[in-house]
């Protein structure tokens, strides 16, 4: 997402946990900063990607209060929609915009600029975004006020888990059937079975190997769990992804 600001032209700031990293993006053009506040007080646009709640907890304690009024904080991390109310609550006291701004599609999509970018804020927000969110996204939706982009992307991260689940079974069952794993992966990819979950879970050799993504995937399903609490079609979506997530974290 970074390079493709870049790209397009944006003056860029950056500030990264790993040294190797800053230096990496200071050889590429970009001006690179030591602390999250020095971001806040440079930047009139902020977007922030870190793993989970905490994460982002981190770094917005140190980042609004160094940012200008007027400015804009992205959230495009995938956290609990509830953290996304509070931390515009704060931006708004402030005077600062805020989107949460989810992305889907990964890193070959994020290369190509044709990310889908999810987001939840008004409408001033979101239009004062979309210069910057053009330049690595394809379908930009605004889908309500904040936390709205979150809740759109743990249900489709449920969703993609539950996928992965039902095609882990499919597979297990054609084995079972006697039917050649390479020949039937080949075969559901070309027929109406098809979906990219199953995609991503035919190139992989077992599913340990998909550790890393299935850790994440397991957070997003669990944060669904979070917000809707005892609910039938989170558990349906849960369950179905347990089959595939389980084996995998079990790695």
């Amino acid at each position: 997402m970074a390079e493709r600001m870049l790209a397009a032209g944006f003056d860029l700031t950056v500030w990264a946990r790993r040294t190797e990293v800053m230096e990496e993006w200071a050889a590429k053009g970009a001006t690179g900063v030591d602390q999250v506040a020095e971001l806040g007080s440079a930047c009139d646009h902020i977007g922030v990607c870190v793993v989970d709640d905490a994460g982002v907890a981190e770094i917005c304690d140190q980042l609004i209060p160094a940012m200008r009024e007027g400015s804009l904080l992205a959230i495009h991390s995938t956290i609990l929609p509830e953290s996304c109310e509070k931390l515009e609550a704060r931006c708004a006291e402030r005077g600062i915009k805020f989107l949460d701004a989810p992305v889907s599609g990964g890193e070959p999509a994020a290369t190509a600029g044709v990310l889908t970018v999810m987001c939840g804020g008004n409408e001033d927000a979101f239009e004062a975004a979309k210069p910057v969110f053009e330049s690595f996204g394809k379908l930009i939706v605004l889908l309500g006020g904040a936390g709205a982009g979150q809740r759109a992307k743990i249900v489709n991260n449920a969703l993609m888990s539950a996928h992965f689940g039902v095609g882990h079974a499919a597979v297990q069952a054609a084995e079972k059937l006697g039917i050649d794993r390479t020949a039937f992966c080949e075969l559901i990819n070309a027929s109406s079975g098809r979906s990219y979950a199953f995609e991503v879970y035919a190139r992989l050799p077992t599913p340990e190997a998909f550790a890393m993504g299935a850790a994440l995937l397991n957070k997003d399903v669990n944060l669904l769990a979070a917000t809707l609490g005892d609910d039938d079609n989170t558990e349906l979506l849960k369950h179905a992804a347990d089959y595939f997530l389980g084996p995998a974290l079990a790695g």
